[in-house]
């Protein structure tokens, strides 16, 4: 079947969208399991046709992309090339314009949609291949063990959770020293990655898995300590990403099925989080003026 024919499947048995046992397309409630509408009104075939994540590896990769190009394309003459951090790094005037968070555009702007639009958007190539990279390496696993609707739900909150943190910081905490004060313009995928680092690291916890929670601190570690090291990287996005996602977690726990409003959630957030860029954009043509 293709991912895009979303033809409903009006009778028959069908796979449960939770625990994969065999149910009536019409079915009100999963006998096994006890999810309701587990045919997922006859659409589960077709949802299911999308893959594991629901194709949420191809919108964040191809949103990314676009965005980046985009920011590229916006001011040419601004793009900078100095050094590899900075090598192919898109004016700051094309970052705020598409929606880079930070307190400069929430407190100053009034921009205060942007923890929603920044994660879509990168400042530079090392930046987004870093990002993409980790995205999809931890994606799969993630979607796996959480469900395709809670790992996006755990993307994007732990994503607005670090903006929101950092530009709090750096508004409130001015007595911070200069290494960790909160970014006055920020934006990237490594808030709601880290995000789901910390949800892997409650499921280790919550399972007993030793080896999960081990390997997900060899994992968050050493980020962090690289935050620290290298400069115009958002600490503090990082820090509210991974405490997001691992508060996100033991909200859902990943001990209790997926449920169909997890789905309907996820759709709904990423579909706001899309137009916060859009609302971004507007905003700044409309103050141009």
């Amino acid at each position: 079947m293709s991912p895009w024919s979303f033809q409903r499947q009006r009778q028959g048995s069908v796979v449960c969208a939770s625990c994969g046992r065999l149910v009536g397309v019409n079915d009100e409630q999963c006998f096994n399991c006890g999810r309701r509408k587990p045919g997922l009104w006859g659409l589960g075939p077709a949802i299911r046709a999308l893959g594991p994540d629901l194709g949420f590896t191809k919108i964040v990769f191809g949103a990314c992309i676009a965005l980046y190009v985009v920011a590229l394309a916006l001011n040419p003459s601004g793009v900078v090339n100095s050094g590899i951090l900075s090598f192919l790094s898109p004016s700051g005037r094309s970052q705020v314009l598409l929606g880079a968070s930070g307190w400069g555009p929430i407190f100053q702007a009034g921009r205060w949609w942007t923890p929603l639009s920044a994660g879509w958007l990168h400042g530079g190539l090392l930046h987004i291949g870093f990002n993409l990279y980790w995205f999809r390496m931890l994606s799969p696993a993630v979607a796996d063990l959480y469900g395709p609707g809670r790992s996006i739900l755990i993307y994007l909150g732990s994503s607005v959770a670090g903006f929101g943190l950092t530009s709090l910081v750096g508004q409130y905490a001015t007595f911070m020293p200069s290494f960790l004060v909160g970014a006055h313009i920020t934006l990237g995928a490594s808030a709601a990655i880290f995000g789901w680092l910390g949800a892997m690291l409650y499921y280790g916890r919550r399972t007993g898995s030793a080896r999960m929670t081990q390997q997900m601190w060899s994992f968050a570690l050493p980020l962090f300590v690289f935050g620290l090291l290298v400069p115009m990287v958002d600490n503090w996005a990082h820090v509210g990403g991974f405490a997001g996602g691992y508060l996100l977690a033991r909200f859902f726990d990943p001990l209790v099925a997926e449920r169909t409003d997890h789905l309907i959630g996820a759709l709904v957030f990423l579909v706001v989080s899309l137009l916060a860029v859009a609302l971004s954009v507007g905003h700044g043509l409309v103050a141009l003026r």
